[in-house]
């Protein structure tokens, strides 16, 4: 706007305000637009929330392909031999991996569903056994009657337990089956997101106003964040759990009763899967393991119940923290609240992805929190807030371009401190000491210009 009224030669007030009337009356139609676009967008995946999942499952299978779809790339592999070539090596990896050990699970599977009668009765046993002992205890008659009630309330709570608030979790299972067609397109979907992600991102973000771009690319990358621990996390502490589980029930069948290694690949590999629900899936794996332990007696399931606290215990203070880091921490209260609601709104998927939905959304809150403050943060300071100050996250951001294309984007610098005055040259020639400042000079002859006789 300066540019013009200086060309025009100094316009007046009406006609220099006329464009700077345009850009701001702009700025709410383009907002307006986004919000639209959002509100029809948001409506549409309401509508076709049942179809979504193998989505989801794909966005997943892109952050996890990217990695070495990306090193290839950078190797001089192009992206469309480099995508087959990654394909080709997860088929094999995965067959290599059923060939391992479906076999054994399937003949485990097996053999506890013929077995199953017969450990419902060593149970029953058991527990006969254990009530026999108790009888026989020489207690106090007023601690007996607290023991026989605090029995009878666990007893009728357990049989007041509605089974129906599983079925969200295990309903959907039905549904992914139904939607077994949709799962056999995604690798053609995720081929092409793949393929050229670049212009995804680029899309989106030209189709966002430009004072809106540095803040859509932090959330951004405040949603990899939490999202790409979370992957990597449920990977490894999955694997890293099944393993050891493993190898604790093979070494408590050859030290305490081998009916604990019959079923160990079984039972590995449910809790490695279950671990992708947090504090809930750990107790759930542990069931069926300590019953099967039960059945031989006391003793093995003392023992089973040792294996899996102690498998636990490892994982929430050595792995987790090294391993997941605080992206996805949150109280467990929380996440026991976050996996209901997730499994009542999205099944077994939203019971999975609930915590890290959960962490995301209170992290970009945290975010936004910042950036609305008084006085507002700049992106990279709000950032900062979240991810926090050691990470390159903020880095990430400006490197993508988005904060360069926003200067109102944070509190605006401060204008540099005006130069000092030149010294004045005293009447005479003489230079003024710099360290006394200069000397009082008469109005009048500062406008008569430098004396006769100096040029």
């Amino acid at each position: 706007m300066d540019e013009r009224a200086a060309a025009t030669g100094g316009s007046t007030h009406s006609a220099s305000s006329a464009p700077e009337r345009h850009e701001v009356g702009r700025v709410p139609l383009q907002v307006a637009l986004v919000v639209l676009a959002a509100v029809a967008l948001g409506l549409l995946l309401y509508l076709a929330r049942g179809a979504l999942s193998p989505f989801v499952v794909g966005l997943l299978l892109v952050y996890l392909l990217d990695r070495p779809v990306a090193l290839l790339a950078r190797l001089g592999l192009p992206r469309i031999l480099g995508i087959p070539l990654v394909y080709a090596v997860v088929v094999v990896a995965l067959f290599e991996l059923l060939s391992a050990t479906l076999g054994p699970l399937v003949e485990q599977a097996r053999s506890f569903g013929r077995e199953l009668p017969g450990l419902v009765a060593a149970l029953d046993e058991q527990l006969r056994r254990l009530s026999e002992i108790y009888r026989g205890l020489d207690l106090p008659p007023e601690l007996r009657r607290t023991v026989d009630a605090a029995l009878a309330d666990l007893g009728a709570t357990l049989l007041r337990l509605d089974p129906t608030v599983l079925v969200p979790v295990f309903g959907s299972l039905a549904a992914f089956v139904a939607s077994l067609f949709g799962y056999l397109v995604i690798p053609v979907w995720v081929f092409y997101v793949l393929l050229d992600p670049r212009a995804l991102t680029e899309g989106f973000r030209r189709a966002l106003p430009a004072s809106w771009r540095a803040d859509a690319a932090a959330v951004g990358e405040i949603v990899r964040r939490v999202f790409g621990q979370w992957i990597r996390a449920q990977v490894v502490l999955g694997g890293i759990v099944g393993l050891a589980t493993y190898l604790g029930l093979l070494a408590l069948g050859a030290l305490v009763d081998p009916i604990l290694a019959r079923y160990a690949l079984l039972l590995a590999i449910v809790a490695g899967t279950l671990e992708l629900l947090p504090i809930v899936g750990p107790i759930i794996s542990a069931i069926p393991a300590i019953l099967v332990g039960a059945t031989a007696g006391l003793e093995p399931m003392i023992a089973v119940l040792l294996l899996y606290l102690v498998v636990q215990q490892v994982e929430n203070h050595l792995l987790v923290p090294k391993i997941q880091g605080d992206a996805v921490e949150l109280h467990p209260s929380l996440v026991i609240f976050a996996i209901v609601v997730g499994a009542a709104v999205g099944g077994l998927l939203g019971a999975i992805l609930a915590l890290p939905v959960a962490a995301t959304a209170r992290n970009v809150y945290r975010y936004l929190f910042a950036r609305f403050d008084e006085p507002p943060l700049s992106v990279d300071a709000a950032l900062a807030v979240v991810v926090g100050e050691g990470t390159d996250a903020g880095r990430r951001v400006r490197n993508s371009g988005a904060i360069a294309d926003d200067a109102s984007v944070g509190p605006p610098p401060e204008p540099p401190p005006p130069e000092p005055p030149p010294p004045t040259r005293p009447p005479g020639g003489a230079t003024a000491d710099p360290g006394a400042g200069p000397p009082p000079v008469e109005r009048s002859s500062v406008d008569a210009g430098p004396p006769p006789g100096q040029s």
